[in-house]
């Protein structure tokens, strides 16, 4: 035995890995071995890197999870994809289920976003990282009127956007329409100085924020300038029959019922609708019922019309965001 041989800590097992691609080996480490690190404490392993080499120290069962996570990512870059920390986060959180069904040492977890769908846009290659990430982006291509309902940071309103700049690129529809309610999180801001554009903008920042992850920004100013992309609030639809176009509804739990009912009989022949919200975040005054509950319940039976569900294991931000919210719906019975 060698001195640098590595000896398991009493009572744990230990398993070799062997990836050939030094290369792909590191960008499977991360950044400063932070992907591992993010392995190692959620499974309660010790990883140990000795050449193109992991060496996986600790219980039986948690060097089957660690294996297959590992194998799951370092087949996702042998197909030509990145790792980011969240990618690692989603598959931690995803995964326990798949190795409760039978995951043997070796054997892969079968990782979302390892499944055949993506959005491509101008700018990047997007990719649903969830099962129900997937599911939704596979019911906004097959439904022309689709909601996403879930709490903050799962993708709704991210990937419908990349997928409405898909199906625009692809000649599918000619404009683009991304409205929400100009309702304030919670405080009053009083009059905000400026034309009318200057006023509502601050409402649909996050709006422009997506597209502009998917559109280079001197395009976008002239599909704006060109009507081709619309941002807008919810107000603004009266009146409208909005024809060959996809077209979003961003917090729409904001939305009382009689905006919802107006909105949602503004599609036209040719369109598609997305409908997102989240409904532990209604900001509308208290009484006022909210036109995102009423249309799930009144809807839900319609053929063609479909919904997909989010929750905090599809959330994509930052790992702590996923923790918060499940903290606060922990919290949900108290005052």
């Amino acid at each position: 035995m060698s001195s640098s041989e590595i000896i398991p800590p009493s009572g744990t097992t230990s398993q070799l890995l062997e990836y050939p691609d030094n290369r792909l080996l590191i960008d499977l480490c991360g950044a400063y071995d932070a992907h591992l690190a993010a392995i190692e404490k959620a499974f309660g392993v010790q990883i140990v890197r000795r050449g193109n080499q992991l060496s996986v120290m600790g219980e039986d069962d948690a060097i089957v999870r660690t294996a297959s996570v590992l194998d799951t990512l370092y087949a996702r870059l042998e197909g030509g994809r990145g790792i980011e920390p969240a990618d690692v986060d989603s598959l931690l959180r995803m995964g326990d289920s798949a190795v409760g069904t039978g995951v043997r040492a070796g054997d892969q977890l079968e990782m979302p976003i390892l499944g055949g769908i993506e959005i491509q846009t101008r700018k990047k290659r997007v990719e649903p990282r969830t099962a129900a990430q997937k599911a939704y982006v596979h019911s906004l291509f097959a439904n022309e009127l689709a909601f996403g309902i879930g709490p903050a940071g799962t993708g709704k309103t991210y990937l419908a956007v990349a997928v409405g700049v898909s199906m625009f690129i692809g000649g599918h529809v000619d404009k683009i329409i991304l409205s929400r309610p100009a309702v304030e999180a919670g405080e009053k801001l009083g009059y905000l100085p400026g034309d009318m554009k200057d006023k509502v903008d601050p409402y649909m920042q996050p709006l422009y924020d997506a597209l502009n992850d998917f559109l280079p920004g001197k395009q976008l100013a002239k599909l704006l300038e060109d009507k081709k992309i619309e941002i807008a609030p919810l107000a603004f639809m009266r009146g409208r029959t909005l024809s060959n176009a996809f077209v979003v509804l961003d917090e729409a739990q904001n939305a009382t019922s009689m905006q919802m009912k107006m909105f949602l009989t503004r599609l036209g022949e040719g369109s598609r609708m997305v409908i997102t919200g989240d409904r532990t975040q209604i900001d509308l005054p208290r009484g006022v019922a909210s036109g995102l509950q009423d249309a799930e319940r009144l809807l839900k039976s319609i053929p063609k019309i479909s919904f997909n569900y989010f929750t905090s294991k599809d959330v994509v931000r930052h790992p702590l965001v996923a923790a918060i919210i499940e903290a606060y719906e922990a919290d949900t019975g108290h005052a």
